[in-house]
């Protein structure tokens, strides 16, 4: 037929769903829709649908209702097809649900009204608030419309959540509500201190505020008010008024709800002593009360001694106010007390209590441990004492197995699961508080088990019977037994052994007869049931069989003892695992040695020998002995790959069973390596040693107990370079100081090689000792560099070399020399060439009259002079030169010079007065040092004055000159030795014209 696939959707909606199906292969004419209510079948919608509709949407439905639709499609030709499915409508919500205290503690009562349509029943859930917790979960009936929760907690926020259950589809409500409050119970108001009152309750769990409100009965005036939260039961009021009386009154409240609860009334303390204790006094069962005097006044202090932990009191003293402690004598021994020390100041008192104290108790009599014939328990008994209870401690062999605690009234104690056969150590103390009595101790036994699988064999031995058996499952004190000539039925000898033994042998026993051996297990002074076995001797066998060494020529020889009894022949057998020959020999009865030639070197031979009586062998056990080995030979000790290794050879000559090289160092002699390898290696390699050291190998050639050496072989490890190697020029020294790191390990000494660099000639050689890491080279070239290497040495080996490069510090230039050669622009500097090499001169020029450094040339390092031009005319300055080889430098002294000046121009005189003249100048340039102006008579030529000027000058007025004199006058520019004139210019004195001359 054909599918429809009919679905059904929108389950979420309580009064519709959508109906959905597919369209049919071949198409459909219409579709016939009936909606049927599920379990009654009354046709409640019959809808048609045209032929393209493939969905239909039910609607007014009724909530929470199961209905049944059958989908109809009517095809071609009158054909129809047909598929039904079921749905279901979601539940409506209840309605105007309530939740009531009723003003009850410990219940809620749930109402609520249906909801329209049906349902399947209710789910109710109700959670505490506070803690988020459920609750109660309940499913209901659909007809029910009420639920009372009881049982639950007073004073507490619920949420109830009513859902309404139909099919798979649900909805909810909620609703919170408080449970009535209770009040606490059982107020107390008792005083902590002169100042302070404690109030407690029970019950504090059922409201979700306490309030409390403190007043003082005296002024009638409310001291403290407090509101708490849910649970709190006691609260301390503090900063009262000592001896004064308060009434306090406490409410509780939950939600909307309030209780008054219950008040009390209570005095604040006087003021009570402190650090109460009660200790152990110097004489036996006596205690000591001690307290501190607290701070007030008080009448006397009354002491309680209480006993017990229920504090009978025992005795009361009464001491004056100034005492601070009181000792009880003669108390019962283990016995627990505690004091109590109240003062009494007038109507009040104030106490305060020691912790518990205890006598020192005495260990229970009467002690005894008891087998009854068990082999597996213990019972311990002992006689009531004074104390706390007991402690019981089992110890097997001083070792605890068992420690029991057990109280006052028990008197005995079964030990079960014990090992059979052993000695336990029973002690049983009394304790008392923190004191412990000394133990009473005793012992004693548990019972042994039989032994096992009793066995009685010769082993081989005529002289002697082994007897053999199992231990018993758990220890005893020894085994005891009795041996028996079985046919006679004499008893031979008793037998004793210790309890760790599981055989014996009996020896001087008669050769080839039958015993009888009976045992028992003892453990302390019990026995266990017997157990027997029966075997016979062995003839004898041949004793003191050796095997000796003769060394040359290769041989053994075997010596043995004639046994007792009869012997027909003796048969030896002497054999080497070595060597698959076998050497046999047979000999009369009256011979005890015998002698094998021609053997092998360094090998270990085996040897037997069998008695041989009729038709019994008896055989001796086997003898031993080696050939001595022959010594290698060729034994070198070289270095190895590494530093740290060397290597040994040798050649071997022949026998032996491996070789031993032991290593020693050559100083000491002491060994620090043995190595075993196996015969047929010749070479062995030895790594992990100190380089540069000096080590001697001696190798022994071993066979059983016998050993040769090697001739002694000595080399040495290769040492390691020195590391860091650095060479430094000593400053103002032709030196260099070479400086290294000491590298792990040992050497002899350090060899150096200094090589001039470019120089073919032979290198300078200097050698260092072992200790040194620097050395310095002199007497070199100054300013050049060289080549320095260096090595290890030990013995006839180096290391592998370091190398380094250095330069020595270039010697400066001497006689530098700056000249003036007539210029007012131009400086020569000259200098000696310095011994030695460098890289270049740096040759620096100053002005001094600037104070600034001018120029800088680097010239090379031939060069001996330079000439300065483009210089400032008039001017001072200063020049250096310094050898330069690489980061190192020389530098000469400096020397000075002046430029030329160059003469003032425009020189102009005039007369201001009949005494005086004015003259001018200008200069060119940076002007001079100074200047000097010379004034002399014209017409005789006689000099009249000199005058010295300032560089910055640039006129000077004449003084005090003839009137109507013609004057010659010439100015000079100065510049250290060095000056520059005009020429001269004549001018009279105003009574005078001026002429030029």
């Amino acid at each position: 037929g054909t599918v429809l696939n009919v679905s059904v959707s929108g389950h979420d909606r309580s009064d519709s769903f959508l109906l959905s199906w597919d369209e049919p292969e071949g198409g459909a004419k219409g579709y016939l829709l009936a909606l049927s209510s599920l379990g009654s079948g009354t046709l409640l919608q019959n809808v048609s649908a045209g032929p393209n509709t493939t969905s239909f949407w039910f609607r007014g439905l009724t909530p929470g209702t199961r209905y049944e639709i059958e989908v109809t499609a009517t095809l071609a030709c009158m054909d129809t097809t047909s598929q039904t499915v079921t749905a279901q409508t979601r539940p409506s919500p209840v309605h105007n649900l309530s939740l009531s205290s009723g003003g009850s503690r410990v219940s809620l009562r749930a109402a609520w009204a249906h909801g329209h349509g049906g349902r399947d029943g209710y789910s109710l859930a109700l959670w505490h608030s506070h803690s988020h917790t459920l609750v109660r979960n309940v499913s209901l009936l659909p007809s029910t419309t009420t639920f009372l929760f009881d049982g639950l907690l007073a004073g507490s926020e619920y949420a109830l959540k009513v859902t309404t259950l139909a099919g798979s589809s649900q909805a909810s409500t909620s609703i919170h509500q408080w449970t009535a409050p209770s009040s606490p119970i059982q107020l107390r108001l008792s005083p902590g201190s002169s100042t302070s009152l404690v109030a407690s309750w029970a019950d504090a769990t059922g409201a979700a505020w306490i309030h409390l409100e403190l007043r003082n009965l005296l002024t009638q005036k409310v001291s403290t008010t407090l509101s708490a939260r849910r649970g709190l039961t006691s609260y301390t009021f503090q900063h009262l008024h000592p001896g004064t009386q308060y009434w306090l009154g406490l409410s509780a409240t939950a939600g909307p709800h309030t209780v008054v609860g219950p008040n009390a009334t209570a005095w604040t303390y006087p003021l009570s002593p402190g650090n109460v204790t009660l200790s152990s006094a110097e004489e036996q069962n006596s205690l000591q009360a001690r307290w501190s005097i607290p701070g007030g006044h008080r009448d006397f202090y009354l002491v309680t001694l209480q006993e017990g932990e229920d504090g009978i009191p025992t005795r009361n003293i009464s001491v004056g106010g100034d005492n601070d402690h009181v000792t009880f004598h003669g108390l019962s021994p283990g016995q627990q007390y505690s004091v109590q020390v109240v003062v009494v100041a007038g109507p009040y008192r104030a106490s305060a209590h020691s912790t518990a104290a205890w006598t020192e108790p005495r260990a229970p009599s009467g002690v005894s441990l008891s087998s009854q014939g068990s082999p597996h328990s213990l019972l311990a008994s002992w006689e009531e004492a004074t104390g706390e209870g007991y402690l019981l401690v089992l110890s097997l062999a001083e070792h605890p197995v068992k420690n029991s605690s057990l109280l006052r009234g028990v008197t005995s104690f079964t030990y079960e699961a014990l090992q059979p056969g052993t000695l336990y150590t029973f002690e049983v103390s009394t304790v008392a508080g923190p004191y412990t009595s000394s133990p009473r101790c005793i012992s004693n036994w548990t019972y042994p088990l039989p032994l096992e699988q009793l066995t009685l064999s010769n082993g081989g031995h005529s002289t002697s019977l082994q007897a053999s058996w199992r231990a018993v499952s758990s220890g005893s004190t020894g085994y005891t037994g009795t041996l028996r000539e079985t046919k006679s039925q004499e008893q031979i000898r008793n037998v004793t052994v210790e309890s760790d033994w599981t055989n014996v042998t009996l020896v001087n026993l008669v050769p080839g007869r039958q015993y009888t051996l009976e045992m028992a297990s003892v453990a302390g002074p019990y026995r266990s049931p017997v157990r027997s076995a029966t075997d016979w001797t062995y003839p004898l066998a041949p004793a003191g069989v050796t095997l000796t060494n003769t060394r040359r020529p290769m041989g053994l020889s075997a010596f043995w003892d004639k046994a007792a009894g009869d012997v027909d022949q003796f048969h030896l057998q002497l054999y080497s695992k070595s060597h698959a020959a076998q050497r046999n020999a047979s000999v009369g009865p009256n011979t005890h040695n015998f002698t094998f030639l021609g053997l092998s070197p360094g090998t270990q031979y085996f040897l037997k020998v069998t008695v041989l009586a009729g038709p019994y062998r008896s055989s001796s056990h086997f003898a031993t002995e080696w050939t001595y080995p022959l010594s290698l030979a060729n034994v070198s000790l070289q270095p190895g790959r590494k530093p740290q290794e060397l290597h040994v050879s040798w050649v071997e000559s022949g026998g032996g069973r491996d070789h031993l090289v032991q290593l020693s160092v050559a100083e000491s002699l002491s060994i620090i390596r043995n190595v075993s390898v196996p015969r047929g290696v010749s070479q062995l390699d030895l790594d992990g040693l100190v380089p540069g050291s000096r080590y001697r190998v001696e190798i022994i050639s071993q066979a059983g107990p016998h050993r040769i050496s090697s001739q002694t072989a000595v080399g040495y490890t290769v040492p390691l370079p020195p590391r860091s190697l650095s060479a430094r020029p000593v400053s103002t020294a032709r030196a260099l100081a070479v400086h290294w790191e000491t590298a792990p390990g040992q050497r002899d000494g350090y060899l150096l090689s200094v090589l001039e660099e470019g120089s073919s000639a032979l290198p300078r050689n200097l050698e260092a000792g072992k200790d040194s890491t620097n050395v310095t080279v002199p007497q070199l070239e100054p300013g050049t560099c060289y080549l320095v290497r260096i090595w290890a040495v030990a013995g006839p080996y180096r290391s592998l070399p370091e190398n380094t490069t250095g330069c020595t510090v270039p010697a400066a230039p001497t006689n530098l020399s700056l000249t003036n050669l007539g210029s007012s622009s131009e400086l020569y500097t000259s200098w000696n060439k310095p011994p030695g090499r460098r890289d270049h001169y740096q040759v620096t020029l100053y002005s001094l009259s600037t104070q600034s450094r001018i120029q800088v040339q680097t010239l090379s390092p031939d060069a001996l002079n330079i000439t300065w031009t483009h210089l400032e005319a008039g001017s001072k300055f200063a020049v250096q030169v310094t050898a330069v080889k690489g980061s190192s430098e020389a530098s000469s002294i400096n020397v000075t010079q002046w430029t030329y000046p160059l003469a003032p121009v425009n020189l102009t005189l005039g007369s201001p007065s009949a005494s005086a003249l004015v003259v001018s100048w200008a200069v060119l340039g940076q002007g001079a040092e100074g200047f000097v102006v010379d004034v002399g008579d014209a017409a005789s030529g006689t000099p009249v004055g000199q005058t010295v000027l300032a560089g910055d000058a640039r006129s000077h007025i004449l003084r005090s000159l003839s009137p109507g004199t013609r004057y010659s006058v010439a100015v000079r520019a100065t510049a250290g030795p060095f000056h520059a004139s005009t020429p001269n210019l004549t001018h009279c004195t105003r009574e005078c014209d001026a002429l030029l001359a």
